[in-house]
């Protein structure tokens, strides 16, 4: 028991990347893997239906991608600036590397607003 109480202190003392060499030793030495199991499908039926139900909830934040700027550079970096409070340099900086995220965690109502707006000016929008 003495050695059991010796070994725990040992590893509570590891860094994580000591931790994570030594679960790959351990692994090789004894040939298993640390993952955890996959269960067969079929199996638990009432669980795998509980799991489905979960994935299923409403999605209530959104990501405001700008995939394309389209023609009309200017008044697309003019929307950016309005949308996001960035200034000059940062907005064009932000349309230039289209495609990326301009609103992070909007609700559904102001990501719909933000995708009107910018496509009103010729960009191509998608809400992520």
């Amino acid at each position: 028991m003495a050695d059991i109480e010796k070994l725990i202190d040992e590893v509570s003392n590891m860094t994580v990347l000591e931790l994570s060499e030594l679960v790959k030793a351990l692994e090789e030495k004894f040939d298993v893997s640390a993952a955890a199991p996959v269960m067969a499908a079929g199996m638990m039926p009432a669980v795998a239906a509980e799991a489905e139900e979960a994935v299923v909830e409403e999605k209530t934040a959104f990501d405001v991608q700008l995939k394309e700027i389209g023609d009309q550079k200017i008044k697309v970096i003019k929307e950016v600036r309005a949308i996001t409070g960035l200034g000059l340099k940062e907005a064009k900086a932000a349309v230039e590397e289209a495609p990326t995220v301009v609103k992070e965690g909007a609700s559904q109502e102001e990501a719909d607003g933000i995708k009107e707006k910018l496509e009103a000016v010729g960009a191509v929008v998608e809400i992520l």
